[in-house]
């Protein structure tokens, strides 16, 4: 029987971390599919399901009751389709996951994830296979598209935290730098810090000078404000830092055509070490900032918090809309793009596009403008 002749069967999967809103993606492509008459299966723990052929039918009752729930029914995990870890070894499991593609007899295959994952479907894509992508990721870095599934509920909890956190710190006389996720781009942390009211706003698109900061935590205390949050992006870094990464990646960027050469593995390392240090970058600034204002200051890691939970109203809404419109594109075989929403508009951009590129905050935006106008210190 052909594809013609038959309904259409499609799968599903949900790859790197987790975020809310994942479910209610799942809900609305699985519905919105099953209405159409076709076929939905569901692939296990992110690729690593699809290299395995761990799959499971999706049907009405599966997806019922999933709307409101954090987290992804299907699992998620961040394997990449070409260094896989199989049997105690890395291998590339490209060619096995289109072989199981054709096994299920799939007419496409949907992939919810962040950055890494469109560039694992851009393999796949490459592979031939008919893949379209939702854009997931409460870092709100994606390319090409306006939202993010999960971007809004980690917004909210993140500026509930930064809200409670002003009692403490307006109580005990203290410095408080909370580190909010955003390795790359600080959308969450700019977000949530204009939300909550943060007094220092620092992100990875605006690098700081700790003495800047200092002295804008100072000059509260000398009107009579003891005490300061500071919205800190993972990713943030001081201005000379800012310096040594770019150098460290660049040099990465250079040596990429000489695998193999001491230039090449130096330039590695550099980049590793320099990671290895950034870790704990948020530690030192709290301790830089204690010894510069001789005020006492706590440092507040929200790490996982920010991705669990009930997903957000607009969340599901951005999923529904972002899921309808993912079937309807598969009806009229458009494939080997991503769902985006441009102005509340929700449109085909090619995955080749997408893939390797972020969004980031530009120095200029509306939010970084509305942040110092209302005096927060951006570190610069």
């Amino acid at each position: 029987m052909t594809n013609m002749a038959r309904n259409k069967r499609i799968g599903i999967l949900t790859a790197g971390g987790d975020s809310p809103g994942l479910n209610a993606a799942i809900r609305s492509v699985g519905k919105a599919a099953l209405g159409c008459g076709m076929e939905v299966i569901g692939f296990r723990d992110g690729f690593r399901g699809l290299a395995e052929n761990l799959r499971d039918p999706l049907d009405k009752a599966i997806l019922a009751g999933i709307l409101t729930v954090g987290g992804t029914i299907l699992g998620t995990g961040r394997d990449k389709p070409h260094r896989m870890e199989i049997d105690g070894q890395i291998r590339d499991m490209t060619d096995v996951m289109a072989d199981n593609y054709k096994l299920n007899k799939l007419d496409a295959l949907v992939c919810l994830g962040g950055g890494g994952t469109h560039k694992n479907a851009l393999r796949l894509v490459e592979k031939g296979l008919n893949i379209i992508t939702l854009p997931k990721t409460i870092d709100n870095d994606l390319y090409l598209t306006d939202a993010a599934i999960g971007f809004d509920t980690a917004l909210g909890i993140v500026t509930e935290v930064v809200d409670r956190l002003h009692s403490t710190a307006h109580s005990h006389h203290r410095i408080i730098v909370a580190e909010i996720m955003g390795n790359r781009a600080g959308w969450l942390a700019l977000g949530a810090g204009i939300a909550g009211g943060a007094d220092v706003i620092l992100i990875p698109e605006i690098p700081y000078d700790v003495e800047t900061v200092a002295a804008a935590i100072c000059r509260r205390r000398d009107h009579g404000t003891n005490f300061s949050i500071v919205a800190v992006a993972e990713g943030a870094m001081s201005v000379t830092d800012a310096a040594i990464y770019a150098a460290a990646r660049q040099a990465k960027k250079d040596t990429k055509g000489a695998k193999g050469s001491p230039e090449r593995d130096e330039a590695k390392q550099a980049l590793a070490a320099f990671n290895a240090h950034h870790s704990g970058n948020t530690l030192r600034l709290s301790k830089q900032l204690e010894e510069l204002t001789k005020l006492e200051a706590r440092v507040t890691i929200l790490g996982y918090l920010q991705r669990g939970g009930t997903p957000s109203a607009n969340d599901r809404l951005l999923a529904t809309r972002l899921g309808t419109r993912c079937v309807e594109l598969i009806e009229n075989d458009c494939f080997g793009v991503m769902v985006a929403d441009h102005g509340g508009v929700v449109v085909p951009v090619p995955i080749q596009d997408v893939a390797g590129n972020l969004k980031l905050i530009p120095p200029d935006h509306a939010w970084v403008q509305s942040a110092r106008r209302v005096g927060t210190c951006m570190g610069d």
